[in-house]
């Protein structure tokens, strides 16, 4: 394995991380609006408590990497539930590209389940202070 790999981890967890954070914010910038939505799709409007506190919350854990596996496995169930939800009005283009765009980063959220965050995260820096004391 190339060196550099094993911090490739952490610019992924970030990529990955934005789109959660950003979109946490923007629900938390425009609750009523969101829970509009949100009841056209016959989602009850209190959920929009949970949802923010899952996009902001699990994207900072996956940002530090911390409990990356657990938090990346919730994401990925979160991102395949949503496009179930919310993206399956196909014949709208943009609609498809959201559907596709959720199964993405499904796929890419597994493999940070899998995988964790061995490089340059909180949960490896735990983990090797756990095993320097052991």
């Amino acid at each position: 394995m190339l060196q550099f790999t094993k911090y490739a981890d952490a610019p992924a967890r970030a990529l990955m991380a934005a789109i959660f954070v950003l979109s946490g914010l923007g629900k938390l910038g425009a609750v009523v609006a969101t829970q509009g939505y949100m009841a056209m799709f016959g989602v009850a409007p209190i959920l929009i408590w949970p949802t923010i506190a899952l996009e902001i919350g699990g994207g900072l854990l996956l940002l530090i990497g911390l409990w990356t596996r657990p938090v990346a496995l919730l994401l990925s169930g979160f991102c395949l539930v949503s496009a179930a939800v919310f993206h399956t009005a196909f014949a709208d283009q943009t609609q498809m590209i959201m559907f596709l765009k959720n199964v993405a980063m499904a796929g890419g959220l597994l493999l940070l389940a899998k995988d964790g965050a061995p490089g340059l995260s909180v949960g490896a820096l735990l983990l090797r202070r756990r095993e320097a004391r052991s």
